[in-house]
């Protein structure tokens, strides 16, 4: 599962990738302090956005890799 942010008129940034065989992967500026993902099993995964800023404006988006 990858999870990704848009800020206004920018493109997309990787947060965290997750999978249910390794830990949750940080891109360089996010971390599990702020983005936390919950993936308790391979149907279902959160991310929740803690101590929310008017800079994290932005659409979020998920994405799964079937393979």
């Amino acid at each position: 599962m990858f999870w990704y942010q848009q800020p206004p008129k920018n493109g997309l940034k990787l947060i965290v990738s997750s999978s249910t065989w390794s830990r949750n992967s940080y891109e360089d500026g996010y971390s599990e302090a702020k983005f936390e993902v919950n993936r308790e099993n391979t149907d279902y995964t959160l991310m929740t956005i803690k101590n929310l800023t008017p800079k994290d404006e932005a659409t979020y988006f998920c994405a799964a890799s079937d393979h």
